[in-house]
């Protein structure tokens, strides 16, 4: 399950690594993409990310500054819990993912649910 196209994902990782909102001369100005994309294109697709609820924006004088509704991560675990709960076996899907896992990931994953869990 992709939530986002190319170009929205491109723009997305622009602005989840900004330190601060951003306005799409900023974005375009940073993008990287296979090709040439116009400024009405990027913001366009902001205009839909925000539509979408994972971006958020302000006016600043004539143009719009963006920022993300989440982190990168928080957004990440959104989304696998999305399709985790669409999978019609979530702890059988969830199991083949943790076998996916390398040891290292394993031993993590055991000892943050440790830590979780007895607290």
């Amino acid at each position: 399950m992709r939530e986002f196209g190319e170009l929205e994902s491109a723009i997305m990782d622009v602005v989840w690594e900004a330190e601060h909102p951003l306005q799409v001369r900023d974005v375009r100005e940073r993008l990287h993409y296979s090709r040439t994309v116009a400024y009405t294109t990027v913001m366009t697709v902001m205009d839909i990310l925000h539509r979408k609820n994972v971006l958020q924006r302000n006016k600043n004088g004539r143009a719009w500054r963006y920022w993300p509704t989440e982190s990168r991560t928080e957004h990440t675990a959104r989304v696998m819990n999305e399709v985790l709960g669409t999978s019609g076996d979530p702890p059988g899907t969830l199991l083949h993912l943790v076998h996916m896992f390398s040891l290292e990931d394993r031993a993590w994953l055991h000892d943050v649910l440790h830590r979780e869990l007895c607290q």
